[in-house]
């Protein structure tokens, strides 16, 4: 609306030092959008690449405002916005969410339905500017009405972590019922939402972490099992607890930390699905028994956008349980990253302008 607004604003690779609490200008409202006061932005591990560096995604620059899991109240509206991406009527005070991915809509993938390759894609947060602020402008087309169960802090936890979750085991996996699935990282946003998402699909969940806490965590999200990710035979209690067979379904999200056990984990004609990067970006692994065995490697691309509508259904029907770590708020920005970057963080890391 015209007055500067209050961000966190990355102006540098480095560490957190490079990051800065200052004035900002308002973010403008094109005749499709809506500008949303930010009431709860989620953390997540690509805020703390790209600060970091060199940055990840195309169409990144300098000074940058992270935070790709926004959730918040409509505060102006576009003169050509009527409806969300859910149809439902918008107006000054809507409580909304918003799907960070922006495809361009006019490529030949966006045509083709296939808009998670999207060439023009630009997400908030990411490679335009996100909920690291005050105020956050979006297409009104990506910002879903929350149901009076879900509040901003609950509704902030959802965007990425649920929409990568469902792709890798829905779209990409086919996950079904009573198929067994190994995840890591037993607090993590990303596995927090696949043992829920798992679970309501019928499967069995076998979890690993790096703390009885984590673990003890993810047995209350419904994992039938738990054990800490440093043990040296985690193919074979995989094994002792699927009869000899080993689990159908693994989903990778560190990287090569764990990545040949869990090859070994899995069953003749097994799949791993695999996405992120937190422990590295190249793993080995034994090619031979790979291949005799029938593994399935399978990459996990961006989600769709019809997916991203799919999940929130499922997610708003189902009472999931949002877990939250820790709230900080925008001047402390540093704080939040670094809690984050310390690996002790057990669910979701808020900022709350």
């Amino acid at each position: 609306m015209g007055r500067p607004v209050k961000a966190a604003v990355q102006r540098g690779f480095g560490g957190v030092e490079v990051l800065t609490y200052e004035e900002v200008d308002d973010p403008v409202c094109g005749r499709g959008d809506v500008v949303i006061r930010v009431e709860a932005t989620g953390l997540n591990r690509l805020d703390v690449l790209q600060r970091v560096g060199p940055p990840l995604l195309p169409g990144f620059s300098l000074p940058h405002v992270a935070g790709m899991d926004v959730a918040g109240t409509v505060v102006e509206l576009g003169s050509d916005v009527r409806d969300g991406a859910d149809g439902v009527e918008l107006g000054v005070g809507s409580r909304v969410l918003v799907n960070p991915a922006i495809e361009c809509g006019v490529c030949e993938r966006c045509r083709a339905g296939d808009d998670g390759l999207c060439d023009g894609v630009r997400v908030v947060g990411a490679t335009r500017p996100g909920g690291y602020a005050e105020r956050c402008g979006v297409p009104a087309d990506h910002v879903y009405t929350l149901p009076s169960h879900v509040g901003f802090e609950e509704a902030s936890t959802i965007p990425t972590n649920y929409s990568t979750a469902w792709h890798a085991l829905v779209t990409v996996g086919a996950i079904a019922p009573g198929e067994w699935l190994l995840v890591h990282g037993a607090a993590s946003g990303v596995t927090v939402a696949a043992i829920q998402l798992a679970k309501q699909a019928g499967a069995h969940v076998v979890v690993t972490g790096r703390s009885e806490e984590k673990l003890e965590l993810a047995r209350r999200l419904g994992a039938d099992a738990a054990f800490l990710s440093d043990a040296d035979d985690l193919a074979a209690r995989c094994r002792n607890l699927t009869g000899g067979r080993g689990v159908d379904v693994a989903l990778d999200h560190l990287g090569p930390a764990l990545w040949e056990q869990t090859i070994h984990a899995l069953r003749p004609r097994g799949r791993l699905l695999f996405v992120g990067t937190t422990t590295g970006v190249r793993a080995e692994f034994d090619l031979p028994y790979a291949y005799h065995f029938g593994i399935s490697l399978i990459g996990v691309d961006p989600y769709r956008a019809a997916e991203f509508t799919a999940m929130l259904g499922v997610y708003f029907a189902s009472r999931f349980v949002p877990v939250v770590d820790s709230r900080f708020s925008l001047v402390d920005v540093g704080s939040a990253q670094t809690r984050m970057e310390s690996g002790g963080a057990v669910g979701k890391i808020l900022l709350v302008p």
